[in-house]
């Protein structure tokens, strides 16, 4: 069943890698009385995610911030390592989390796995963009397959 607006986030582990290390991190321990952006994409370093999707986030930042939202995740079923590469190749800096969900418990879990074996990539995320108030998600934002129009930073901020 696909995670609506109204639910609460499940408490599912995901990975962050830092300068030093990998951090395990529950997700519901980390959106805990924050407002969050969470967007999530097919894949790290593949065309529109590294084109549009991310780097709209990364400029649009600022104004995310100024308006209300304590932190912005970028979450993808690629493993931590490979997150923090294109957060550091896409200058993210501290503005956005690049979050792993190597295994897709996440993405299973609220129901936006998508299957892409047919193109070599396995199981992935679907393209969506949600805003979560303490847990509980306000916005959802589920890209159609193939498209990005409705998951983007300036129709997120939009709905804040």
């Amino acid at each position: 069943m696909t995670i609506q607006v109204g639910d609460k986030i499940p408490a599912i582990e995901i990975q962050h890698k830092t300068d030093s290390n990998v951090e395990t991190i529950n997700i519901v321990d980390l959106c805990k009385g924050k407002k969050v952006v969470l967007f999530a994409l097919p894949g790290a370093f593949t065309p529109t995610c590294s084109a549009s999707h991310l780097p709209g986030y990364v400029v649009a930042s600022d104004e995310l911030f100024a308006n209300g939202i304590d932190l912005i995740i970028c979450l993808s079923v690629n493993d931590a390592h490979v997150m923090h590469a294109w957060g550091e190749q896409q200058n993210v800096d501290d503005r956005i989390m690049m979050i792993a969900d190597g295994s897709a418990h996440f993405t299973k879990a609220i129901g936006l796995e998508e299957d892409r074996d047919a193109t070599g990539m396995g199981i992935r995320s679907q393209r969506y963009a949600m805003v979560i108030n303490d847990n509980v998600v306000d916005v959802l934002n589920v890209e159609a397959p193939q498209k990005f129009e409705i998951s983007d930073a300036q129709t997120i901020l939009a709905r804040i």
